[in-house]
């Protein structure tokens, strides 16, 4: 350490060492006082950050670290903020968890501490999906919630999301003003606790049935399930809490051969049978495929431990089964929804989608197809959310969605939904049918109909206080040093999020992006491949995304047109030097 560094770290662990904290806390510090400085280090060198969208560390004690202090500081801070926002009513809040370890007891916590400020707190008995804490802040009229989870991270990651009063995740000006009131807690002798435990009120299986109802108002073809009732789906929860809900949502949908995978059915904030819990990774999807393959079956959905994202494979004519992309998986069902309304005379000229700039372009071009407008906005659900918002009583919202196996059919919920999203993938899957195909077959149709869009992300892990300057140097270079031409194709345009503006590389012009500022970069050659560079929001990382566009001219050539579109990415990346 150096020696500035040092005497931070030093003294921030020993107020740990003298303050209001319990002895198992104290002696883990000691601990690492005498046997760890790099962990310390990492554990007391800042602040765990709360950022726009909560928290999100590893667990452990200090400072930069989630655990009962931090989250209770955090949550003392938005109380704070909640009564200078809503003076003289009588605050509501929402909670819910993840199956993470420490999941149950930070949530507690959070209650506690917002009962002891007299609020009124609704606690869900035990984990929940996050998006039926969106839709119970909504529906219980609430004015904030909070839901504890660290998404799909590593096992030793937890985090905490706010949400305001129209059951999105905080944004500006709350964003920002919240975060100042937490950083004015310095202290957990500043913390209320203890106190009117009776403004708790526990949400059990009651409210579950309220927002599965919810859920099935969404179904579209009920006479294709209803034929196909049998299809065979494989499900995973992957330990997490998409096991309460979503097998009983597709059997409210009327499915009624719906298989799990038994050994990832059992919530645990390890995650035993996989190395991460994300749904984006085959390796992860393994045991749920070699299921499916088993079982023959036509449809593999998963879902993230707290079910807002969903993972889907399906099975080609050959029997081998496609794990999809976010990209593909939102193209689907954008293409089926949107369909459908079209079908069922919904679409009145008022309707749109949402995606985000990142996402593939292929459904901007499916709804514009059927008349619907599109709407882009900043990665995360809390900007479409934002926009649901604001064209609220305009518009008609009739999905959006992100690259990231997020996907929201729905406005009663202001989160990406998992829940949702699987029991309208496995309706999907039975309306292909009873159109001769499966929807792989659908998603072949879709690319000769619009275009091959093919899309790739490399994420590029740096952690601790290291990793986050070398992330921000990456940006710095890519700022400074834009690539001229990727792909064998010129860079057209360069759009800047960070100072709102639009490169026109050969003309010079620049124009303003009509969009909150965001570290985000994006080139755009004549070709129209797109590529996109970002740190993630997060996690410990920077993300790279590309997408490329060809022309497919049938079904036939589909193999031929991905591989000639997968090395065209791969050169991209050989170009930026990833790989």
């Amino acid at each position: 350490m150096s020696g500035n560094l040092d005497l931070i770290v030093k003294e921030r662990a020993e107020k740990w060492l003298s303050g209001n904290y319990d002895e198992d806390t104290k002696k883990q510090v000691k601990y690492l006082m005498d046997n760890n400085l790099g962990e310390l280090t990492e554990s007391f060198y800042k602040d765990l950050e709360f950022g726009t969208g909560g928290l999100r560390g590893i667990m452990g004690v200090g400072t930069n670290r989630m655990n009962v202090y931090t989250v209770g500081m955090a949550t003392q801070g938005l109380a704070n903020y909640l009564k200078k926002a809503f003076p003289g009513k009588q605050i509501k809040v929402a909670i819910g968890h993840d199956s993470r370890n420490n999941s149950r007891l930070f949530s507690e916590r959070v209650a506690d501490i917002f009962a002891a400020n007299g609020f009124k707190v609704y606690l869900f008995d035990s984990l929940r999906p996050t998006p039926e804490l969106s839709f119970a802040i909504r529906k219980l009229e609430c004015d904030s919630g909070v839901v504890i989870t660290a998404s799909h991270n590593p096992k030793e990651y937890n985090g905490y999301k706010a949400y305001w009063n129209d059951g999105a995740q905080v944004v500006a000006p709350h964003d920002k003003n919240i975060i100042a009131e937490v950083q004015k807690i310095t202290s957990p002798d500043q913390v209320l606790t203890n106190g009117h435990k009776d403004n708790i009120v526990i949400l059990d299986e009651t409210f579950d049935a309220i927002y599965l109802d919810a859920v099935h108002s969404l179904s579209l073809s009920p006479e294709a399930i209803a034929a196909h009732h049998d299809l065979k789906i494989v499900y995973t929860p992957i330990h997490g809490t998409g096991v309460i809900l979503v097998p009983e949502s597709l059997r409210k949908f009327g499915f009624t051969n719906v298989v799990t995978v038994k050994e990832q059915n059992i919530p645990d904030g390890n995650f035993p049978t996989v190395a991460s819990p994300n749904p984006e990774e085959r390796a992860t999807m393994k045991m749920a495929i070699d299921l499916a393959a088993r079982q023959q079956a036509e449809i593999v959905l998963a879902t993230d431990p707290d079910a807002d994202r969903i993972g889907m494979a399906l099975r080609d004519r050959d029997g081998s089964y496609i794990l999809l992309n976010g990209n593909q998986t939102c193209a689907l069902l954008v293409y089926y929804i949107v369909r459908r309304w079209s079908e069922l005379g919904k679409l009145h000229g008022r309707e749109y989608i949402v995606k985000t700039i990142v996402t593939t372009e292929l459904v901007a071009r499916i709804a514009e197809s059927f008349g619907v407008k599109h709407f882009e906005c900043l990665t995360g659900f809390k900007y479409i959310a934002t926009v649901i918002r604001n064209l609220e009583g305009k518009m008609q919202y009739v999905c959006g969605g992100e690259e990231s196996f997020g996907f929201l059919a729905e406005d009663f919920v202001r989160d990406k939904d998992a829940v949702s999203a699987c029991s309208l993938a496995a309706e999907a899957a039975a309306w292909a049918k009873s159109q001769g195909m499966t929807l792989y077959d659908l998603l072949k149709e879709i690319y000769v109909k619009y275009g091959f869009f093919d899309e790739a992300l490399v994420s590029i892990v740096r952690q601790g206080k290291e990793g986050q300057e070398e992330i921000a140097r990456m940006m710095t270079q890519y700022r400074n040093n834009p690539p001229q031409s990727l792909g064998g194709s010129p860079v057209i345009t360069v759009k800047d999020y960070l100072t709102g503006e639009s490169l026109d590389v050969k003309s010079g012009r620049k124009t303003p992006i009509d969009m909150e500022k965001s570290n985000v970069l994006q080139f755009i050659t004549a070709d129209s491949t797109i590529v996109s560079i970002r740190p993630s929001g997060t996690e410990p990382k920077i993300k790279f995304y590309f997408g490329v566009r060809g022309e497919l001219c049938c079904e036939d050539k589909f193999e031929e047109t991905r591989q000639t579109m997968e090395r065209k990415i791969e050169s991209i990346k050989q170009e930026m030097k990833l790989i």
